[in-house]
Protein backbone atom coordinates (compact mmCIF):
# COMPACT_ATOMS: atom_id res chain seq x y z
CA UNK A 1 0.00 0.00 0.00
CA UNK A 2 3.01 2.37 -0.01
CA UNK A 3 3.60 2.07 -3.21
CA UNK A 4 -0.04 3.39 -3.70
CA UNK A 5 0.47 6.59 -1.27
CA UNK A 6 3.94 7.15 -2.16
CA UNK A 7 6.62 7.92 -4.76
CA UNK A 8 9.94 7.99 -5.21
CA UNK A 9 12.61 10.19 -7.32
CA UNK A 10 13.05 7.12 -9.60
CA UNK A 11 10.61 3.97 -10.30
CA UNK A 12 11.31 0.51 -11.91
CA UNK A 13 8.74 -0.91 -14.46
CA UNK A 14 7.51 -4.32 -15.43
CA UNK A 15 11.31 -5.35 -16.65
CA UNK A 16 12.99 -3.59 -13.70
CA UNK A 17 14.12 -0.91 -15.51
CA UNK A 18 14.72 2.20 -13.86
CA UNK A 19 12.50 4.81 -15.04
CA UNK A 20 11.87 8.80 -14.06
CA UNK A 21 9.27 9.26 -11.54
CA UNK A 22 9.35 13.05 -9.26
CA UNK A 23 12.82 13.27 -10.85
CA UNK A 24 11.91 13.65 -14.62
CA UNK A 25 16.30 13.28 -15.20
CA UNK A 26 19.25 12.51 -13.93
CA UNK A 27 23.29 12.47 -14.27
CA UNK A 28 25.94 10.40 -12.72
CA UNK A 29 29.45 11.86 -12.34
CA UNK A 30 32.08 10.48 -13.64
CA UNK A 31 33.54 9.12 -10.54
CA UNK A 32 29.97 7.58 -9.93
CA UNK A 33 29.79 9.36 -6.79
CA UNK A 34 27.58 12.28 -7.76
CA UNK A 35 24.15 12.07 -7.86
CA UNK A 36 22.42 14.84 -9.72
CA UNK A 37 18.61 14.96 -9.86
CA UNK A 38 16.08 17.20 -11.52
CA UNK A 39 12.52 17.52 -10.74
CA UNK A 40 9.46 17.91 -11.84
CA UNK A 41 7.89 21.13 -10.83
CA UNK A 42 4.00 19.75 -10.83
CA UNK A 43 4.22 16.93 -7.97
CA UNK A 44 2.02 17.86 -5.00
CA UNK A 45 1.58 16.56 -1.65
CA UNK A 46 -2.30 15.53 -1.06
CA UNK A 47 -4.23 17.54 1.59
CA UNK A 48 -3.36 17.91 5.21
CA UNK A 49 -4.17 20.71 7.46
CA UNK A 50 -0.99 21.12 8.51
CA UNK A 51 -0.49 22.83 5.00
CA UNK A 52 -1.48 26.45 4.36
CA UNK A 53 -5.14 26.57 3.48
CA UNK A 54 -4.62 22.56 4.18
CA UNK A 55 -4.16 22.30 0.93
CA UNK A 56 -1.60 20.12 -0.41
CA UNK A 57 2.11 21.91 -1.35
CA UNK A 58 4.55 21.23 -4.33
CA UNK A 59 7.14 18.63 -2.91
CA UNK A 60 10.42 19.98 -3.41
CA UNK A 61 14.12 18.91 -3.52
CA UNK A 62 14.25 20.11 0.11
CA UNK A 63 12.04 17.47 0.87
CA UNK A 64 13.91 14.74 -0.68
CA UNK A 65 17.05 16.00 1.87
CA UNK A 66 14.45 16.02 4.42
CA UNK A 67 13.34 12.60 3.73
CA UNK A 68 16.82 10.80 3.77
CA UNK A 69 17.92 12.77 6.44
CA UNK A 70 15.08 11.01 8.38
CA UNK A 71 15.85 7.64 7.10
CA UNK A 72 19.40 7.48 8.04
CA UNK A 73 18.59 9.09 11.78
CA UNK A 74 19.79 7.25 14.94
CA UNK A 75 16.34 8.56 16.92
CA UNK A 76 13.84 7.20 13.61
CA UNK A 77 16.00 3.65 14.05
CA UNK A 78 14.95 3.12 10.25
CA UNK A 79 14.69 -0.37 8.92
CA UNK A 80 15.48 1.34 5.75
CA UNK A 81 18.84 2.85 7.04
CA UNK A 82 21.02 0.53 5.05
CA UNK A 83 19.97 1.85 1.80
CA UNK A 84 22.43 5.20 2.75
CA UNK A 85 24.52 4.19 6.04
CA UNK A 86 27.92 3.10 4.57
CA UNK A 87 27.44 5.37 1.75
CA UNK A 88 26.93 8.58 2.38
CA UNK A 89 28.79 10.18 5.72
CA UNK A 90 26.08 11.90 6.98
CA UNK A 91 22.89 14.47 6.54
CA UNK A 92 25.45 16.68 4.44
CA UNK A 93 25.46 14.62 1.67
CA UNK A 94 22.03 15.53 1.19
CA UNK A 95 22.27 18.54 -0.96
CA UNK A 96 19.10 20.63 -2.10
CA UNK A 97 20.44 23.87 -3.93
CA UNK A 98 16.82 24.73 -5.40
CA UNK A 99 13.74 23.66 -5.36
CA UNK A 100 14.50 21.44 -8.50
CA UNK A 101 17.74 19.98 -7.96
CA UNK A 102 18.97 17.65 -5.41
CA UNK A 103 22.17 16.00 -5.30
CA UNK A 104 23.32 12.86 -3.43
CA UNK A 105 27.24 12.69 -3.04
CA UNK A 106 28.13 8.61 -2.07
CA UNK A 107 31.34 7.93 -0.49
CA UNK A 108 32.54 5.34 -2.79
CA UNK A 109 30.71 4.71 -6.24
CA UNK A 110 27.85 1.64 -6.17
CA UNK A 111 26.38 0.78 -9.54
CA UNK A 112 23.01 -0.87 -8.07
CA UNK A 113 22.50 2.60 -6.46
CA UNK A 114 19.87 3.77 -8.37
CA UNK A 115 17.75 1.09 -8.00
CA UNK A 116 18.10 1.18 -4.36
CA UNK A 117 16.65 4.28 -4.66
CA UNK A 118 12.86 2.80 -6.52
CA UNK A 119 12.84 1.14 -2.74
CA UNK A 120 9.54 2.69 -0.54
CA UNK A 121 12.07 3.54 2.03
CA UNK A 122 13.21 6.20 -0.30
CA UNK A 123 9.70 7.79 -0.73
CA UNK A 124 9.63 11.85 -0.33
CA UNK A 125 7.52 13.35 2.75
CA UNK A 126 6.85 16.36 3.82
CA UNK A 127 8.51 17.83 7.16
CA UNK A 128 5.15 19.20 8.68
CA UNK A 129 3.04 16.42 8.48
CA UNK A 130 5.66 14.17 9.51
CA UNK A 131 7.15 16.08 12.47
CA UNK A 132 3.75 16.83 13.91
CA UNK A 133 2.93 13.05 14.12
CA UNK A 134 6.29 11.68 14.89
CA UNK A 135 5.94 7.87 15.23
CA UNK A 136 1.98 8.46 14.25
CA UNK A 137 2.92 9.23 11.28
CA UNK A 138 2.31 5.53 9.57
CA UNK A 139 -1.41 6.65 10.96
CA UNK A 140 -1.64 10.18 8.97
CA UNK A 141 0.54 9.31 5.88
CA UNK A 142 0.82 12.07 3.33
CA UNK A 143 2.86 11.36 -0.27
CA UNK A 144 2.37 12.38 -3.65
CA UNK A 145 1.26 9.00 -4.74
CA UNK A 146 -1.45 7.85 -7.44
CA UNK A 147 -3.95 7.31 -4.48
CA UNK A 148 -4.42 8.89 -0.34
CA UNK A 149 -5.26 7.11 2.48
CA UNK A 150 -9.12 7.68 3.45
CA UNK A 151 -9.37 4.88 6.28
CA UNK A 152 -7.87 2.37 8.18
CA UNK A 153 -8.68 -0.08 10.48
CA UNK A 154 -5.81 -1.65 11.17
CA UNK A 155 -5.55 -5.38 10.71
CA UNK A 156 -8.59 -5.22 8.99
CA UNK A 157 -9.28 -3.12 6.33
CA UNK A 158 -7.61 -0.29 4.38
CA UNK A 159 -9.11 2.39 2.02
CA UNK A 160 -7.65 4.75 -0.75
CA UNK A 161 -8.93 7.12 -2.65
CA UNK A 162 -7.89 8.41 -6.08
CA UNK A 163 -5.39 11.29 -5.66
CA UNK A 164 -7.16 14.13 -7.99
CA UNK A 165 -3.73 15.95 -8.52
CA UNK A 166 -1.33 12.94 -8.94
CA UNK A 167 1.15 14.54 -12.06
CA UNK A 168 1.81 10.98 -14.32
CA UNK A 169 -0.86 10.57 -17.15
CA UNK A 170 -0.78 7.86 -19.11
CA UNK A 171 0.14 7.66 -23.46
CA UNK A 172 -3.14 9.53 -24.07
CA UNK A 173 -2.72 12.27 -21.76
CA UNK A 174 -5.28 11.10 -19.31
CA UNK A 175 -4.58 11.57 -15.68
CA UNK A 176 -3.69 8.26 -13.58
CA UNK A 177 -4.96 6.59 -11.45
CA UNK A 178 -7.70 5.63 -13.39
CA UNK A 179 -9.74 3.89 -10.15
CA UNK A 180 -11.72 5.92 -8.08
CA UNK A 181 -11.06 3.83 -5.06
CA UNK A 182 -9.14 1.11 -3.53
CA UNK A 183 -10.34 -1.22 -0.38
CA UNK A 184 -8.00 -4.08 1.01
CA UNK A 185 -8.66 -6.16 3.14
CA UNK A 186 -6.29 -8.14 6.08
CA UNK A 187 -7.57 -11.76 6.30
CA UNK A 188 -5.22 -13.69 8.10
CA UNK A 189 -6.33 -17.07 6.93
CA UNK A 190 -5.72 -17.73 3.31
CA UNK A 191 -8.66 -20.48 3.07
CA UNK A 192 -10.93 -17.85 4.15
CA UNK A 193 -9.57 -15.44 1.65
CA UNK A 194 -9.48 -17.75 -1.03
CA UNK A 195 -13.03 -17.95 -0.80
CA UNK A 196 -13.83 -14.67 -0.49
CA UNK A 197 -12.02 -14.26 -4.01
CA UNK A 198 -13.94 -16.70 -5.15
CA UNK A 199 -17.24 -15.17 -4.08
CA UNK A 200 -15.88 -11.73 -6.69
CA UNK A 201 -15.98 -10.08 -2.86
CA UNK A 202 -12.44 -9.59 -3.41
CA UNK A 203 -10.91 -8.58 -7.15
CA UNK A 204 -6.90 -9.88 -6.85
CA UNK A 205 -5.41 -12.06 -4.36
CA UNK A 206 -1.35 -12.53 -4.43
CA UNK A 207 -0.20 -16.10 -3.94
CA UNK A 208 -1.47 -19.60 -3.00
CA UNK A 209 -1.62 -21.69 -0.17
CA UNK A 210 -0.31 -25.23 0.72
CA UNK A 211 -4.08 -25.58 1.57
CA UNK A 212 -5.70 -25.45 -1.59
CA UNK A 213 -2.73 -25.59 -3.93
CA UNK A 214 -4.03 -28.60 -5.60
CA UNK A 215 -7.76 -27.30 -5.99
CA UNK A 216 -6.52 -24.42 -8.07
CA UNK A 217 -3.05 -25.53 -9.80
CA UNK A 218 -2.10 -29.04 -11.45
CA UNK A 219 1.32 -30.26 -10.93
CA UNK A 220 2.83 -28.41 -13.77
CA UNK A 221 1.29 -25.45 -12.51
CA UNK A 222 -1.55 -24.45 -14.90
CA UNK A 223 -4.89 -24.15 -13.90
CA UNK A 224 -7.56 -26.58 -12.91
CA UNK A 225 -10.45 -27.39 -15.18
CA UNK A 226 -12.49 -26.40 -11.97
CA UNK A 227 -11.66 -22.94 -12.78
CA UNK A 228 -10.72 -22.65 -15.99
CA UNK A 229 -11.77 -19.26 -17.72
CA UNK A 230 -13.64 -18.35 -14.21
CA UNK A 231 -10.36 -15.85 -13.56
CA UNK A 232 -6.86 -14.94 -14.24
CA UNK A 233 -3.89 -16.73 -12.99
CA UNK A 234 -0.67 -14.77 -13.66
CA UNK A 235 2.78 -16.14 -13.36
CA UNK A 236 6.14 -14.60 -12.70
CA UNK A 237 9.32 -14.57 -12.01
CA UNK A 238 9.85 -13.23 -8.37
CA UNK A 239 13.03 -12.31 -7.22
CA UNK A 240 13.72 -14.87 -4.17
CA UNK A 241 16.20 -17.65 -3.99
CA UNK A 242 15.34 -20.60 -1.78
CA UNK A 243 18.14 -22.60 -0.47
CA UNK A 244 19.80 -24.73 1.92
CA UNK A 245 23.06 -23.51 3.50
CA UNK A 246 26.30 -24.81 4.82
CA UNK A 247 28.76 -23.39 7.27
CA UNK A 248 32.10 -23.65 5.76
CA UNK A 249 34.33 -22.35 8.28
CA UNK A 250 36.17 -24.42 9.46
CA UNK A 251 37.76 -21.93 11.89
CA UNK A 252 34.20 -22.49 14.02
CA UNK A 253 34.11 -25.28 16.54
CA UNK A 254 30.61 -26.18 15.32
CA UNK A 255 32.15 -26.82 11.42
CA UNK A 256 35.52 -28.69 13.06
CA UNK A 257 34.00 -32.10 13.24
CA UNK A 258 31.12 -31.54 10.22
CA UNK A 259 31.11 -33.40 7.25
CA UNK A 260 30.05 -30.33 5.69
CA UNK A 261 33.82 -28.95 5.81
CA UNK A 262 34.44 -30.72 2.66
CA UNK A 263 33.42 -29.67 -0.40
CA UNK A 264 32.93 -32.87 -2.22
CA UNK A 265 29.78 -33.83 0.14
CA UNK A 266 28.60 -30.31 -0.25
CA UNK A 267 28.63 -30.94 -3.79
CA UNK A 268 27.29 -34.68 -3.54
CA UNK A 269 24.47 -32.88 -1.58
CA UNK A 270 23.92 -30.79 -4.55
CA UNK A 271 23.83 -33.46 -6.50
CA UNK A 272 21.43 -35.60 -4.87
CA UNK A 273 18.20 -33.41 -4.91
CA UNK A 274 15.75 -33.89 -7.88
CA UNK A 275 15.04 -30.52 -7.73
CA UNK A 276 12.56 -30.81 -10.85
CA UNK A 277 10.39 -33.41 -8.75
CA UNK A 278 10.63 -30.70 -5.62
CA UNK A 279 9.55 -28.00 -7.45
CA UNK A 280 6.71 -30.48 -9.28
CA UNK A 281 5.28 -32.15 -6.75
CA UNK A 282 5.65 -30.07 -3.55
CA UNK A 283 4.85 -26.61 -4.90
CA UNK A 284 2.44 -28.02 -8.16
CA UNK A 285 5.05 -26.12 -10.52
CA UNK A 286 5.53 -23.05 -8.88
CA UNK A 287 9.02 -22.27 -8.99
CA UNK A 288 11.57 -22.61 -11.50
CA UNK A 289 14.48 -25.73 -10.43
CA UNK A 290 17.73 -24.11 -9.40
CA UNK A 291 19.95 -25.15 -11.33
CA UNK A 292 22.01 -21.98 -12.21
CA UNK A 293 23.35 -20.26 -9.82
CA UNK A 294 22.21 -18.39 -6.54
CA UNK A 295 21.18 -15.48 -8.86
CA UNK A 296 17.46 -16.06 -9.24
CA UNK A 297 15.57 -16.01 -12.96
CA UNK A 298 14.03 -12.52 -13.40
CA UNK A 299 16.89 -10.54 -12.73
CA UNK A 300 19.03 -8.59 -15.34
CA UNK A 301 22.25 -11.00 -16.06
CA UNK A 302 20.58 -14.32 -15.20
CA UNK A 303 22.00 -16.91 -17.59
CA UNK A 304 21.57 -20.49 -16.98
CA UNK A 305 23.48 -21.20 -19.91
CA UNK A 306 26.39 -19.25 -18.70
CA UNK A 307 26.17 -20.15 -14.83
CA UNK A 308 25.86 -23.92 -14.36
CA UNK A 309 25.07 -25.27 -11.13
CA UNK A 310 23.77 -28.88 -10.64
CA UNK A 311 21.50 -31.19 -11.46
CA UNK A 312 20.20 -34.03 -10.60
CA UNK A 313 22.57 -36.73 -10.77
CA UNK A 314 23.02 -39.23 -7.83
CA UNK A 315 25.71 -41.40 -8.82
CA UNK A 316 27.64 -38.64 -9.52
CA UNK A 317 26.65 -37.87 -5.37
CA UNK A 318 27.66 -41.48 -4.59
CA UNK A 319 31.14 -41.33 -6.05
CA UNK A 320 32.12 -37.61 -4.55
CA UNK A 321 31.18 -38.99 -1.50
CA UNK A 322 33.58 -42.24 -1.85
CA UNK A 323 36.20 -39.44 -2.82
CA UNK A 324 35.88 -37.85 0.46
CA UNK A 325 36.29 -40.79 2.21
CA UNK A 326 32.39 -41.82 3.16
CA UNK A 327 31.43 -44.72 1.05
CA UNK A 328 27.71 -45.29 0.89
CA UNK A 329 28.00 -42.74 3.35
CA UNK A 330 29.58 -44.55 5.72
CA UNK A 331 31.68 -43.34 8.75
CA UNK A 332 29.72 -39.83 7.88
CA UNK A 333 28.44 -38.10 10.76
CA UNK A 334 24.28 -37.86 10.68
CA UNK A 335 23.82 -33.71 9.45
CA UNK A 336 20.95 -31.90 11.27
CA UNK A 337 19.00 -29.92 9.00
CA UNK A 338 17.34 -26.89 10.63
CA UNK A 339 13.97 -25.23 9.05
CA UNK A 340 11.03 -24.13 10.35
CA UNK A 341 7.24 -25.76 10.19
CA UNK A 342 5.94 -24.02 7.33
CA UNK A 343 9.12 -26.02 5.41
CA UNK A 344 8.48 -29.25 7.40
CA UNK A 345 7.12 -31.32 4.07
CA UNK A 346 10.02 -29.52 1.46
CA UNK A 347 13.02 -30.99 3.91
CA UNK A 348 11.45 -33.98 4.55
CA UNK A 349 11.48 -34.38 0.63
CA UNK A 350 15.39 -33.46 0.83
CA UNK A 351 16.10 -35.73 3.90
CA UNK A 352 14.87 -38.83 1.60
CA UNK A 353 16.46 -37.79 -1.22
CA UNK A 354 20.20 -37.35 0.34
CA UNK A 355 18.99 -40.56 2.47
CA UNK A 356 18.77 -42.10 -1.29
CA UNK A 357 22.89 -41.88 -1.98
CA UNK A 358 23.39 -42.88 1.91
CA UNK A 359 23.60 -39.21 3.59
CA UNK A 360 22.25 -39.89 6.87
CA UNK A 361 20.21 -36.81 8.18
CA UNK A 362 17.63 -35.66 11.09
CA UNK A 363 15.60 -32.56 11.26
CA UNK A 364 14.98 -29.98 13.72
CA UNK A 365 12.01 -27.78 13.16
CA UNK A 366 12.60 -24.02 14.87
CA UNK A 367 10.34 -21.59 14.93
CA UNK A 368 11.08 -18.53 12.01
CA UNK A 369 12.03 -16.12 14.70
CA UNK A 370 14.44 -19.14 16.55
CA UNK A 371 15.92 -20.06 13.25
CA UNK A 372 16.58 -16.84 12.34
CA UNK A 373 18.93 -16.25 15.67
CA UNK A 374 20.15 -19.36 15.00
CA UNK A 375 21.57 -18.48 11.35
CA UNK A 376 22.87 -15.77 12.16
CA UNK A 377 25.14 -16.51 15.08
CA UNK A 378 26.78 -19.41 13.12
CA UNK A 379 25.26 -22.18 15.79
CA UNK A 380 23.60 -24.03 12.97
CA UNK A 381 26.17 -26.36 10.57
CA UNK A 382 22.98 -27.05 7.81
CA UNK A 383 19.63 -24.55 7.40
CA UNK A 384 16.67 -23.69 5.07
CA UNK A 385 17.14 -20.07 4.07
CA UNK A 386 15.41 -17.55 0.80
CA UNK A 387 17.05 -14.81 -0.26
CA UNK A 388 14.38 -12.12 -1.28
CA UNK A 389 15.64 -8.60 -3.33
CA UNK A 390 15.21 -5.50 -1.69
CA UNK A 391 16.38 -4.22 -4.69
CA UNK A 392 16.73 -5.10 -8.47
CA UNK A 393 20.46 -5.83 -8.71
CA UNK A 394 22.45 -9.35 -8.79
CA UNK A 395 24.70 -7.31 -6.57
CA UNK A 396 22.22 -8.17 -3.18
CA UNK A 397 22.72 -12.16 -3.68
CA UNK A 398 26.63 -12.06 -4.14
CA UNK A 399 26.92 -10.08 -1.09
CA UNK A 400 25.90 -13.29 0.72
CA UNK A 401 29.08 -14.65 -0.01
CA UNK A 402 31.53 -11.51 0.74
CA UNK A 403 33.87 -12.51 3.40
CA UNK A 404 33.37 -8.76 5.47
CA UNK A 405 29.72 -9.48 5.22
CA UNK A 406 30.25 -12.18 7.93
CA UNK A 407 31.27 -9.74 11.20
CA UNK A 408 28.72 -9.63 13.11
CA UNK A 409 25.93 -10.96 12.04
CA UNK A 410 26.02 -11.40 8.06
CA UNK A 411 24.03 -11.77 5.28
CA UNK A 412 26.73 -14.51 4.59
CA UNK A 413 25.25 -16.39 6.89
CA UNK A 414 28.17 -19.46 5.29
CA UNK A 415 31.12 -17.88 5.93
CA UNK A 416 32.10 -18.46 2.99
CA UNK A 417 35.46 -16.79 2.32
CA UNK A 418 37.50 -16.80 -0.62
CA UNK A 419 40.08 -14.01 -1.40
CA UNK A 420 39.46 -14.31 -5.31
CA UNK A 421 35.73 -13.78 -5.39
CA UNK A 422 35.97 -11.12 -2.70
CA UNK A 423 38.44 -9.09 -5.07
CA UNK A 424 36.23 -9.59 -7.91
CA UNK A 425 33.01 -8.46 -5.29
CA UNK A 426 35.11 -4.56 -4.45
CA UNK A 427 36.28 -4.34 -8.07
CA UNK A 428 32.07 -4.27 -9.21
CA UNK A 429 32.19 -0.52 -7.53
CA UNK A 430 33.88 0.62 -10.47
CA UNK A 431 32.80 -1.38 -13.14
CA UNK A 432 29.71 1.32 -14.89
CA UNK A 433 28.84 -0.81 -17.51
CA UNK A 434 26.01 -3.00 -17.21
CA UNK A 435 26.70 -6.19 -19.33
CA UNK A 436 30.28 -5.51 -18.31
CA UNK A 437 29.24 -6.09 -14.46
CA UNK A 438 27.11 -8.58 -15.32
CA UNK A 439 30.15 -10.66 -16.98
CA UNK A 440 31.75 -10.28 -13.48
CA UNK A 441 28.13 -11.19 -11.85
CA UNK A 442 28.43 -14.88 -13.62
CA UNK A 443 31.90 -15.38 -13.01
CA UNK A 444 31.39 -14.52 -9.26
CA UNK A 445 27.79 -16.58 -9.23
CA UNK A 446 30.20 -19.71 -10.92
CA UNK A 447 32.71 -19.33 -8.15
CA UNK A 448 30.28 -19.77 -5.85
CA UNK A 449 28.49 -22.74 -7.14
CA UNK A 450 31.75 -24.30 -7.73
CA UNK A 451 32.38 -24.45 -3.72
CA UNK A 452 28.87 -25.28 -2.76
CA UNK A 453 28.35 -23.64 0.48
CA UNK A 454 24.65 -23.42 -0.46
CA UNK A 455 22.11 -25.87 -2.47
CA UNK A 456 20.08 -23.70 -4.61
CA UNK A 457 16.55 -25.10 -4.64
CA UNK A 458 14.51 -23.57 -6.56
CA UNK A 459 14.01 -19.38 -7.82
CA UNK A 460 10.62 -18.56 -6.80
CA UNK A 461 7.66 -17.60 -8.62
CA UNK A 462 4.62 -15.28 -8.05
CA UNK A 463 0.91 -16.15 -8.56
CA UNK A 464 -1.68 -13.76 -8.46
CA UNK A 465 -5.39 -14.42 -9.22
CA UNK A 466 -7.71 -11.66 -10.76
CA UNK A 467 -10.90 -11.30 -11.82
CA UNK A 468 -11.30 -11.49 -15.33
CA UNK A 469 -12.84 -7.76 -15.29
CA UNK A 470 -9.52 -6.33 -14.19
CA UNK A 471 -7.21 -5.07 -16.39
CA UNK A 472 -4.02 -3.24 -16.52
CA UNK A 473 -2.50 -5.03 -14.10
CA UNK A 474 1.09 -5.69 -14.83
CA UNK A 475 3.84 -7.90 -13.16
CA UNK A 476 7.70 -7.38 -12.38
CA UNK A 477 9.89 -9.91 -10.32
CA UNK A 478 9.75 -7.50 -7.16
CA UNK A 479 5.86 -8.31 -6.99
CA UNK A 480 5.69 -5.06 -6.28
CA UNK A 481 1.66 -3.78 -6.74
CA UNK A 482 1.23 -1.12 -8.84
CA UNK A 483 -2.17 0.27 -9.35
CA UNK A 484 -2.69 2.90 -10.74
CA UNK A 485 -2.95 1.28 -14.33
CA UNK A 486 -5.92 -1.09 -13.36
CA UNK A 487 -9.72 -0.75 -14.70
CA UNK A 488 -12.46 -2.37 -13.44
CA UNK A 489 -15.48 -3.04 -15.50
Amino acid sequence: MCNQIFSCLVQIDDSLNIIPSVAKKWEISEDGKTYTFHLRDDVFFTDDARFKNGKGRKAVAPDFKYSFSRIIDPKMASSGAWIFNDKVNGKQDFIAPNDSTFIIKLNKPFPPFLAMLSAQYCSVVPHEVADKYGKEFRAHPIGTGPFKLKYWKEGEVLVLLKNENYFEKDSTGERLPYLDALKATFIPDKQTAFMEFLKKDLDYFNSIDGSYRDDILTKSGNMTSKYKGKFKLVKGPYLNTEYLGMLVDSNLAIVKDSPLKYKKVRQAINYAINREKLVKYLRNGIGIPGTAGFIPAGMPGFDAKTVKGYDYNPEKAKELLKEAGFPNGNGMKELTLSTTTTYKDLIEFIQGELNNVGIKSKIEVNQSASLRETIAKRQTNFFRGNWIADYADGEIYLSMFYSKNYVPIGPNYTNFNKPEFDKMFEQLNYVKDDKERYRLYQKMDQLVMAEAPVVVLFYDQSVNLIQNNISGLGHNAQNLLVLKYVRKK
